[in-house]
């Protein structure tokens, strides 16, 4: 079994997030890069799938060079091997324009699953998984929380606000994958040196065979209009207690219409 797992570069959860002034595109350079961590969850899971069944995982992603690093964290994890598609045209290319790229890199490689994560901590969209789905014509088994592989089928659990529904489909397929499914493993000393030797495909968009005319901040269906910096943190009230406490907290809680 051939298994893609789509990983992303995102700035670091705790880092403070910033728009470029140029092109109101988010600032990528302004924090340090990590792995996308709900995509730690999806390549565990392919890791998993592929011990327990044989098979191959390859990671691909799409981003600056920088992203790289993100590609060899998954190779130090277990990955057989990457794809990475970069190149300065993809810069601002909005969901619709990353499930295009993202759907001809893999239809090109006919992989029998392909697993993301079920959002990116930096959009927080969990779209993209259901548009490469869709530009593949392969069903989408999305949101889960367990996945078994038996033969030609990929069944799933996926969560819901009640629970979860029991889903199945036919391979190939695209999975999703919640942060309840697993504990992502960490890479060890010796699966780092290990990374350092697989193969990873660099891949332009033209090597890609991409139309760039549909990629990019130009081809983007949303833009920014306007935005500005978060303003200072304002110094908090101080109610002083003298027997009416209670009262003149009360009548704050009213100004400031939060009852």
């Amino acid at each position: 079994m051939k298994i893609a797992v789509c990983v992303k570069q995102v700035p670091d959860t705790w880092a403070e997030k910033k728009l470029r002034d140029d092109d109101s595109t988010l600032d990528r350079e302004a924090a340090d890069g990590v792995m996308n961590e709900l995509d730690e969850y999806a390549v565990e899971e392919a890791l998993r799938l592929a011990e327990a069944n044989g098979g191959e995982v390859v990671v691909v992603t799409m981003g600056p060079e920088r992203a790289a690093e993100t590609v060899r964290k998954a190779l130090s994890m277990g990955a057989d091997a990457g794809v990475h598609l970069v190149d300065d045209s993809l810069h601002g290319s909005d969901a619709l324009a990353t499930s295009y790229a993202l759907a001809e890199v893999l239809a090109a490689r006919n992989f029998d699953l392909v697993i993301f994560g079920s959002e990116s901590t930096d959009a927080r969209m969990s779209v993209v998984p259901a548009m490469v789905a869709e530009r593949l014509g392969l069903p989408q088994v999305t949101f889960a929380q367990k996945v078994d592989v038996d033969g030609s089928k990929v069944a799933i659990q996926r969560q819901t606000e009640y629970g979860y529904d029991d889903v199945e489909a036919e391979l190939p397929a695209v999975v999703s994958v919640v942060e309840k499914i697993n504990e992502p493993r960490y890479p060890s000393f010796k699966g780092i040196m290990a990374a350092k030797k697989k193969p990873v495909e660099t891949l332009t968009v033209a090597d890609a065979g991409l139309d760039a005319a549909k990629l990019g901040a130009t081809a983007a269906w949303t833009k920014v209009a306007s935005f500005a910096a978060r303003p200072p943190k304002a110094a908090g009230t101080v109610v002083t207690d003298e027997g009416d406490g209670g009262a003149k907290i009360a009548t704050y809680l009213t100004e400031q219409k939060f009852v």
